[in-house]
Parts: structure tokens; C-alpha cells; sequence
């Protein structure tokens, strides 16, 4: 997958700067076009003609140096990446892409670039654990950016532990091996729902649920870096819109039902994520309800079962919900995996310490109609997003045998 790959090397100031040497050229021997950018501290350590004859191309140092005068530099390499890596990405460089500082060519670069990025690590072993540099490696994690991790082993300060730049080969391994996966939903259409649904009782109160968004979110962004062209249902949520992702905000279970059946025909796969109400209130006030003295009675109706209305319909959709449970987590899935003529279901145990509603991390169940099933552990909800979808293309690729 390399072949032909515009790659930017972004190189920080580390004594692991030796490494990209043999990175850049491994890439290129590849067949990876490969340009560099090195940021001041790094000239320190390896020769910016290293690098150029290593890559046979110019190297980049210096924002204001700018090469070809009828472009910016820094916005033209953003432009022009397929990716970047940044190897060694030192806890400075990682400080820098973290809070928005462009103040050389590396940062400004990294800022104007929509491309993906790959970012391992290399400082000392408690440089890496220091809560600065752990909240910010989560921001970037957050921004949608790739980590390779440092490894265990001897480092130049003396220390022995993690924080020793990954081998190249293992680095190459990685980016191959996600541009490969990026082109495994290509071609198809995936809708994903997301979020708590509202329902309004009066002007100022509303009955809704803990659901956040996170996992429908990260579904349709990992969806959307598998290739696929991604719409995405939310109800109301404080979460940005993904990078490729088609948005449509709604706000209570009938708009969310409208708003579904009207992308259902044409998907090639749907994951309901979203955390929809089950009832609603018969009546509801214009005006805001006055405090009285005693009880409040709040009379409430079923909304429409969106997930078993379009499991009655399906005609070549890949249908996956999601339940969040407590008690006998695999038993209510299976029923409902089985009631709904669901192709696949997750199933969210909210007990689980890290998992749940509002969590950055999640544990789930994938069970299939088969009666597959695959316990996905307790990792990030990017990561088990990817998971899920790759299950999922192999199921799909299985059926179509």
C-alpha cells in the first residue's frame, strides 16, 4: 500500500532522530514519496542533508524558507500529505499539536493539515508518564490522531523503561496496515445514529437519558476513515461533527424516526447507537407547568420502535443495534437481536467499571444471528469502533461467499 504513498516525516529533537534515518529510507525503498520536516532542536542531533539524500527531496526546517514561491510552503505539504508521521514526536511536539501552537514549520504544518496523522512517541520514561504529556497525547487521541507506542528497553538517559521510539519496521507495519483497512468500506454507504433523544414537556423540561454520543460518534468517524460514505443522526449532543461525515442533528424520537427511514433505503449498513426514548409524554404545555403543592402526574405514550420498523423492512441492509443493560446483558441482547431481525447487535453491560454512557472507553458483546459472539474488551470507543467495523466488513464479506 506504500507504493506511491505521499508520506511527511515530521522529525523533533530527540537523540531518537537517528531512527528516522533508517525510517525515511525503508519508506522510500517502499516506494513512499517521501518529504521531511525537522524542527530546529532536531538539526541539532542529524543533518538536514541526511535526510535529503535519503528521501531525494528538499528539506523542510524553516517556516519563512519558502522553496517555491508561488506556493506556501507549510499550507502546500499539508495539502500534498497522504499522511504524516511524526517520529520521534517529543513531549514538546506533542504539546505544540495538543494546544494549537504553530510556531515553526512542523506545528504550522500539522495545524493546516486534514490528513491523517501518526504520531510515536520517544522521551523519557517519566517524561512519558507526567500528567501533562499524558492529557495531552488524550487531546490529540481525541483530535482523531494515531499513536505508536513508545517500547520497553534502555533509553539515552540511562533510564530502562517505555519510551523508546518504535523500530521503523514496526512503524511501517502500522501505517500499511491502516491504509489498507482505509479502503475496506469504499464505495459503500453507512448510516449511524447517535446520542439521547429529548422529549418536551413543557418549554423549560424535557425527559431524556445519560447517552453522550461518544460511541455513535466514533463509529461514524472510524466508519468514515474505512472509506465509507457516512451519514450521521444525532441527537443533541456537545460533540464535533467528524472529519468526512455528513451530520443531521435531531432532537426527539420522531424526528429521529423521520430523519432515519428517510436515509434507510439506499445504505449499504446501519448501526443504531443512539439511545432513543422508549416513552414520551401524551401532553405537552406551552407554557412552563407551576410548581404546585402535592404530586405531579405526567401521563406517557410509547414512541415508535425505530430499530424493529427497519429490521420489518431491510432489504439488504446490514442491521446492527445497540442495548445498554444491567442484569443478564447477553440473554435481553439475543431476545433482541432475534425480536428486531437484527443482523448483528452490541451490547453494552453500563455496570461495567469504564464502559457506559459517558466514558471515553467502553467494553461491549458483539453477537451475530449465527450466534457468534465476540467480547470486545475495555479499550477507548475509537478503538472499539474499529473493532466493531471490522467484524462487521467480515461478516458481510462472509455472507456475500
Amino acid at each position: 500500500m506504500l507504493a506511491g504513498t505521499k508520506i511527511v516525516l515530521g522529525v523533533a529533537g530527540g537523540i531518537a532522530a537517528y531512527k528516522a534515518c533508517a525510517l525515511t529510507s525503508k519508506l522510500t525503498q517502499q516506494g513512499a514519496v517521501v518529504k521531511v520536516i525537522m524542527t530546529k532542536s532536531a538539526t541539532e542531533f542529524i543533518s538536514p542533508l541526511t535526510f535529503q539524500a535519503l528521501s531525494r527531496n528538499a528539506v523542510y526546517t524553516d517556516t519563512f524558507d519558502e522553496k517555491d514561491l508561488e506556493k506556501i510552503a507549510h499550507i502546500d505539504l499539508a495539502d500534498w500529505a497522504d499522511c504524516f508521521i511524526i517520529a520521534p514526536a517529543t513531549a514538546n511536539t506533542i504539546g505544540k499539536f495538543a494546544n494549537g501552537i504553530g510556531d515553526d514549520m512542523l506545528s504550522t504544518t500539522i495545524l493546516a493539515t486534514t490528513s491523517p496523522v501518526y504520531i510515536a512517541p520517544s522521551m523519557n520514561v517519566n517524561m512519558y508518564s507526567h500528567p501533562s504529556v499524558v492529557a495531552n497525547m488524550k487531546i490529540l487521541d481525541g483530535y482523531g490522531y494515531r499513536f505508536i507506542e513508545p517500547g520497553n528497553g534502555y533509553l539515552a538517559c540511562g533510564w530502562v523503561g517505555k519510551g523508546r521510539l518504535e523500530e521503523p519496521e514496526t512503524i511501517i507495519q502500522v501505517v500499511d496496515q491502516d491504509l489498507l483497512t482505509n479502503q475496506l468500506f469504499a464505495g459503500k454507504k453507512v448510516l449511524v445514529t447517535a446520542g439521547p433523544t429529548r422529549e418536551k414537556v413543557d418549554p423549560v423540561r424535557f425527559f431524556s437519558n445519560h447517552s453522550s454520543g461518544k460511541m455513535g460518534f466514533a463509529l461514524a468517524e472510524e466508519a468514515a476513515r474505512l472509506g465509507a460514505d457516512v451519514t450521521l443522526i444525532a441527537g443533541p449532543v456537545q460533540l464535533p461533527t467528524p472529519t468526512n461525515v455528513a451530520r443531521i442533528d435531531v432532537e426527539s424520537a420522531e424526528e429521529m424516526y423521520q430523519a432515519v427511514n428517510s436515509y434507510y433505503d439506499d445504505q449499504d449498513i446501519v448501526i443504531k447507537a443512539a439511545a432513543v426514548a422508549d416513552y414520551r409524554p401524551i401532553n405537552t404545555y406551552q407554557e412552563k407547568i407551576k410548581k404546585k403543592t402535592g404530586n405531579l402526574t405526567i401521563e406517557m405514550e410509547r414512541t415508535k420502535d425505530i430499530l424493529k420498523e427497519l429490521g420489518t423492512k431491510k432489504q439488504g441492509q446490514f442491521l446492527v443495534g445497540f442495548a445498554a443493560e444491567t442484569t443478564n446483558v447477553l440473554d435481553y441482547g439475543k431476545a433482541k437481536l432475534v425480536s428486531k431481525n437484527l443482523d448483528a447487535i452490541v451490547i453494552n453491560d453500563i455496570t461495567v467499571e469504564g464502559a457506559g454512557f459517558t466514558t471515553d472507553t467502553n467494553q461491549v458483546w458483539y453477537l451475530n444471528r449465527e450466534g457468534k459472539e465476540h467480547l470486545l474488551p475495555l479499550a477507548s470507543k475509537r478503538d472499539i469502533a474499529r473493532q466493531l467495523l471490522l467484524i462487521i466488513d467480515q461478516e458481510i464479506k462472509d455472507e456475500s461467499k
